[in-house]
């Protein structure tokens, strides 16, 4: 804090330091700016940005596709699918096409539906419910906020972990080396 300078007198404060003059709030009178290093600022800055992009969890459309025609042991492996894209924090699109004279009996494909609904209900909203379109009935099935935040928490343990695992591996990098070359000289003998 330096009080109230004069542009060319806090300009010479900040070139002797070997700093930037960072001008901050313009629209105040008088203006206030700051005495600091402005590629040092902008590096952290890049750098916080960076970090909170990976720790940031992206969600997806998954989409599992059907027919009214579907047996029940398929429409099980279906179902532990959306169950795995919505636990990942995943929004899901369910769609049943019809083909031919199957658009005749849209209940089946609704039946089917609503029991994707069912299976999911402790881990899903539904989002759209059954609805028609042209050939095609769907739903759109999303996570639960407390789903989607476990999926977040996993995502986070899953970057230190990737990042703990690469520091031991380039510590690990000359051990393998010497081993391999110990194992070489055995084998001439």
């Amino acid at each position: 804090m330096m009080g109230v300078l004069q542009t060319h007198e806090a300009l010479r404060v900040a070139k002797s330091r070997g700093l930037d003059l960072v001008e901050v709030n313009p629209k105040a009178v008088p203006p206030v700016c700051k005495i600091m290093d402005y590629g040092r600022f902008k590096y952290e800055e890049k750098k916080r940005e960076n970090e909170a992009r990976k720790r940031q969890s992206k969600v997806e459309l998954k989409e599992v596709k059907l027919r009214p025609k579907t047996d029940d042991h398929d429409l099980d492996v279906k179902a532990k699918h959306i169950r795995r894209f919505l636990e990942e924090g995943n929004k899901v699109k369910v769609t049943c096409r019809f083909r031919g004279r199957e658009i005749t009996h849209p209940e089946t494909a609704e039946r089917q539906l609503v029991h994707f609904i069912e299976v999911t209900r402790d881990i899903a909203l539904i989002e759209q419910p059954p609805r028609m379109e042209a050939k095609t009935m769907t739903i759109l099935l999303g996570p639960k906020p407390d789903v989607r935040a476990r999926a977040a928490k996993l995502l986070a343990e899953r970057v230190e972990r990737e990042k703990a695992e690469q520091l031991a591996s380039k510590g690990k990098g000359g051990d393998d080396h010497e081993d391999e070359q110990g194992e070489d000289e055995d084998e001439d003998e």
